[in-house]
């Protein structure tokens, strides 16, 4: 193939220098997936967090379907009972004589899929935004970046009032108006890695063989941002749970009969001097679930950082 001066020549040889230099896991045999799966099983915390998690999930899943109450049923003879075996209500019940237990697995459900889908389309936006803008660079970048700004700038709360009294009350609102509003990070930390990424030498070479731009971003650029996404995804995940929890706190989240863990801790907390153990159980479960991704984070960052292979 001919170029048009040597300068790309030399460019694209130095860069297919450092990527033989560059990945010893190719030369062993093992991908740098594989390799990165090793690592990140060797991390004992991470693994075990990852399978109290797992194990945490399930339970939100199929405990309401196993055990004998239902999630909104009163059960007038046993209001504010504390933990017990009487009538299986293993983790007692709330002033209206519902089980805790169910209503904690059915509100860690619902807050768990509010975090993962909220967090799975904000990193999603903000990646192909700070992408683009970081590339692109010059009046683009320039452009983009000031619309971050301005969305800083505009309260969540009033556009999650003005959301809830024109559109109503419901589950895809919340998720929608979490997205809004968490997605300015990832883009501006996408965006600073993307401008030193841009002028590496696999970009110049893949720029002296016309590589399209849109294949550039998202098969060379995207791909080397993996683990700074990894760890601002852990961190969002329990961070919008904590926003659904403040919305919810508001009347514009999660409404009854429906719950989550913010409302339980909510209505624990205001009941906690006579009624210890209706905050006790969904905080549990939050600080366990926070636990958890933070040291899956901490796992996944060591096992996919280039400097540790």
């Amino acid at each position: 193939m001919l170029f048009r001066n040597k300068d790309k020549q030399d460019r694209l040889a130095a860069a297919l220098g450092n990527a033989l230099q560059t990945a010893p896991a190719d030369i062993a045999g093992r991908s740098p997936w594989a390799d990165a799966r090793v690592r990140f099983l060797r991390n004992k915390a991470a693994v075990f967090s990852l399978g109290l998690l797992a194990l945490i999930t399930l339970c939100c899943i199929a405990g309401p379907w196993l055990l004998p109450h239902a999630f909104d049923a009163a059960d007038w003879d046993a209001m504010s009972l504390p933990p017990t075996l009487k009538n299986a209500h293993f983790f007692g019940t709330d002033e209206s004589g519902r089980d805790l237990l169910v209503r904690s697995l059915v509100g860690g459900r619902v807050s768990l899929l509010v975090g993962f889908l909220a967090t799975l389309s904000a990193v999603t936006l903000g990646i192909v935004w700070g992408a683009t803008a970081g590339f692109l660079g010059g009046k683009v970048d320039a452009f983009m970046m000031r619309v971050v700004d301005m969305m800083y700038a505009v309260p969540y709360l009033l556009i999650a009032i003005l959301m809830v009294t024109i559109l109503g009350r419901a589950f895809y609102l919340v998720v929608i108006t979490i997205t809004v509003f968490s997605w300015m990070d990832m883009a501006r930390v996408v965006r600073g890695q993307t401008l030193s990424l841009r002028s590496r030498e696999f970009i110049e070479a893949a720029r002296a063989l016309g590589v399209p731009t849109r294949r550039i971003i998202f098969q060379h650029i995207v791909p080397n941002l993996l683990g700074i996404v990894v760890i601002y995804t852990t961190v969002t995940v329990p961070a919008v749970i904590l926003v659904e929890s403040v919305l919810s706190f508001l009347g514009l989240g999660i409404q009854e009969p429906m719950t989550s863990w913010g409302v339980l801790i909510h209505d624990g907390a205001s009941v906690m001097e006579v009624s210890s153990w209706m905050l006790l159980f969904p905080a549990g479960l939050l600080s366990l679930t926070l636990y958890c991704f933070n040291y899956i984070g901490d796992g996944l960052r060591d096992a996919l950082d280039p400097k540790e292979r």
